[in-house]
């Protein structure tokens, strides 16, 4: 694996455009900060992103099944590297709406880019490397996360907050250069075993496939249980942040987080020796919910840190896990599709968890609403493992002793 160019591609442009996006976020933060009092209102305005990639999602399934994927990405990447403008325009007129276009924008292509890259990783890489890819992948995602978030605490004590976004448009700029060296074998693409061409219909037809893959179906639904507290973790930090006086703890928090997710992304190759996916995915769901439960002491640095390692290592576990899963037991003509369906569902969630915490936190504060959070991601992990064991539905992604489990 490690002497496919691709490979290396790809890693070294998610490094490169990580940085940029993460500054970027940094800077959001700040401008919100400064522009909306409001909780609400910080989560409808960046709700507002989510909304457009909600009813984009459909239309990018099907083009992203219908085109090469190399294409996408590229397209993708100029309309990334676009959107910046919007944000600097922001800055240089103190107008939130022109935030807003920047939103829409960045949004827009991330419900393009990300599902054909989710869809790329198949295609040039073994399936037995699956689990190494994607666990890289999600490592350097979150190196350029942990990098990007302490450049961006220091440019901003020393540099002004539109330079930021410079460093956004450079990174979005070097991203679209590695994409274009990509080689991706797509002569396959869209035929059948018996090589005849096979007919891509629209978004709808994901979901006769996910009923004849139970497994797909449940670690679907399983993802959705750490967004409850992904959903809203900008909101969740802005308020730490004012509750300790402390513009320096978003730095920490997002640098723990980060580093817990590396060390678990590493972590979990070894555990999936001695545990079963299932015993993994629903494990680390229900420390999810102890992660919430512990920033009900969000007033203490040492408990708030800890909270969010515990965090990161279970999501380093679980993601990793159930992105395997996907890669394998979803048929590879339907993996543009189903990966726009499950963008488009998360930011479903994201939109609902995103405004749902804004109005908890201007009601209720932080430590009431991550008690509730708590609450319902250990009832929905309680629900799901019932409703898996009654429909006997198996997840390891290990087995290999039936072929016969694709459509054709």
């Amino acid at each position: 694996m490690w002497r496919n160019r691709n490979v290396w591609i790809i890693l070294s442009g998610e490094m490169i455009a990580g940085l940029g996006l993460w500054t970027g976020i940094i800077g959001n933060l700040e401008f919100l900060q400064e522009k909306v009092p409001s909780d609400f209102v910080k989560a409808l305005i960046l709700s507002i992103g989510l909304l457009a990639g909600i009813i984009a999602g459909p239309l990018a399934g099907r083009i992203i099944d219908q085109s090469k994927k190399k294409t996408i990405l590229i397209v993708a990447g100029f309309g990334r590297l676009f959107s910046v403008v919007f944000m600097l325009l922001a800055i240089s007129t103190g107008s939130v709406w022109w935030m807003v276009a920047f939103i829409i924008t960045i949004q827009l292509s991330a419900t393009f880019y990300f599902p054909a890259l989710q869809s790329t990783i198949p295609l040039i890489v073994k399936d037995d490397d699956l689990l190494t890819m994607n666990g890289m992948h999600m490592n350097v995602a979150t190196i350029a996360r942990v990098a990007g978030t302490a450049l961006a605490g220091v440019m901003l004590v020393y540099w002004s907050l539109a330079s930021l976004y410079w460093v956004s448009m450079l990174a979005y700029a070097l991203l679209l250069g590695f994409t274009m060296f990509l080689r991706i074998d797509e002569e396959k693409k869209g035929r059948g075993e018996n090589g005849q061409k096979e007919k891509r219909g629209g978004f709808i037809e994901v979901f006769p496939v996910l009923k004849a893959f139970p497994a797909v179906g449940m670690t679907l639904v399983m993802t959705m249980i750490p967004l409850l507290f992904l959903g809203s973790f900008n909101l969740i930090v802005i308020n730490i942040s004012e509750i300790q006086d402390s513009s320096s703890i978003k730095g920490l928090i997002y640098t723990f987080e980060g580093i817990a997710f590396m060390i678990g992304s590493f972590v979990v190759k070894l555990i999936t020796k001695k545990w079963k996916t299932t015993v993994i995915l629903f494990f680390f769901a229900s420390m999810v919910a102890v992660a919430e439960f512990m920033l009900y002491f969000a007033d203490n640095i040492v408990i708030t840190l800890a909270a969010f390692a515990v965090l990161g290592f279970s999501l380093g576990c679980f993601f990793p896990t159930a992105m395997v899963i996907f890669q394998k037991q979803m048929p590879k003509a339907y993996h543009g599709r189903f990966f726009s369906f499950r963008n488009m569902l998360e930011r479903v969630m994201f939109q609902i968890v995103l405004l749902s915490a804004g109005a908890f936190l201007d009601i209720l504060g932080l430590q009431t609403m991550v008690i509730i959070f708590g609450m319902i991601s250990l009832s929905l992990t309680l629900l799901f493992f019932i409703q898996m064991k009654r429909r006997n539905i198996i997840l390891e992604h290990q087995v290999k002793a039936e072929p016969a489990a694709e459509i054709i």
